[in-house]
């Protein structure tokens, strides 16, 4: 029996390129789509790497040409709120225009099944705790309603041309693969633990909490962690699961009960084994008290049950990936 082919989009990324690894090690053919504008070919260990960009569609059609993929991961996005506020333009540019030449070269290449990751900003401000899949969809970033545009394009697929999805939503990876071979690498860095780990290290003076009078047990926001390898493992359950026959569907990826700022900082300082300089300011407009996520509905269609759910997990496998590459002295 031949191996499933699984083509990767930003898999030189940070949580496509924990997926790759997952995947080949599973006995998956692998090929990585990337541009290298976020992604590293460092990261890029487990597949072959194909650089190109999804906005330019000849690079796409030159990727599926010659290739047979059974399925698509689809991580290719630029993904960060505060920037898309800013330039929104070319966030919808980068984000739709992508997935609308993936999407027209899967078709015409007979390619049936995507799994793609979306994100849990598409529901906005939350109607509720934990946010389930029937909460209204509400995105308040040109990021979230970029990803939501998506959604309602792979429906209209689906119904038009039988191209099978699964939309995955969550919040916030972290960690990094556990062997330490792939991980969290951005220029600049925006994300709390790689923050904490740098400020740790003394590439940053000091870590910010923003709110400590939240009405949270310690008082700082809660919010959604995922292992990065939990997320990496629902990536290829969803896989396995519409190469089955499963119908198309958006599901949640959560914790349903999250970890609160002050929790991660103080986790942060003991496996680093260093206090962490820390200064508190007032909140930031816009931040709610508590955001996590369900994860009821990917426990039932994909058998999806969590293996490192512990936040200290989280941190130990962020610092040993850091300790072991020395990548961290080169994000600036």
């Amino acid at each position: 029996m031949s191996a499933v082919k699984v083509l990767v989009t930003g898999g030189a990324g940070y949580i496509g390129s924990v997926t790759s690894k997952l995947l080949s090690r599973a006995g998956y053919e692998v090929t990585i789509f990337d541009n290298l504008s976020t992604g590293h070919r460092e990261l890029a260990r487990y597949g072959e790497l194909v650089v190109g960009d999804l906005m330019n569609a000849e690079d796409v059609e030159k990727l599926f040409a010659g290739r047979n993929f059974d399925a698509v991961v689809h991580f290719a996005a630029l993904s960060l709120v505060g920037d898309s506020v800013k330039i929104p333009l070319w966030y919808y540019r980068h984000n739709l225009l992508g997935a609308l030449n993936l999407l027209d070269v899967m078709h015409k290449h007979n390619v049936r099944n995507i799994v793609f990751s979306s994100t849990a900003a598409t529901y906005g401000e939350p109607e509720g705790t934990p946010i389930v899949e029937t909460h209204a969809k509400r995105p308040i970033s040109p990021y979230g309603r970029s990803k939501m545009c998506i959604e309602w394009m792979l429906e209209d697929t689906s119904r038009a041309l039988d191209i099978r999805y699964a939309a995955l939503r969550y919040f916030n990876a972290a960690g990094a693969d556990p062997e330490g071979e792939c991980g969290e690498w951005h220029v600049p860095e925006s994300h709390l633990i790689p923050n904490l780990l740098r400020t740790a290290t003394g590439l940053e003076p000091v870590f910010r909490i923003f709110g400590s009078d939240y009405p949270t047990p310690d008082g700082t926001c809660i919010r959604d962690y995922i292992h990065v390898q939990d997320l990496a493992s629902a990536h290829k359950l969803a896989i396995d699961y519409l190469l089955a026959g499963g119908a198309p569907q958006s599901m949640n990826l959560g914790s349903a009960t999250g970890t609160s700022v002050r929790r991660m900082y103080d986790i942060a300082c003991a496996v680093s084994g260093r206090k962490i300089p820390l200064e508190e300011y007032e909140r930031r407009a816009g931040d709610p008290a508590v955001l996590v996520a369900s994860r009821g509905k990917a426990e039932k269609l994909l058998g999806w049950k969590p293996q490192f759910e512990n936040p200290e997990a989280m941190i130990r496998d962020a610092w040993n990936f850091y300790e072991k590459n020395g990548f961290a002295p080169k994000i600036r």
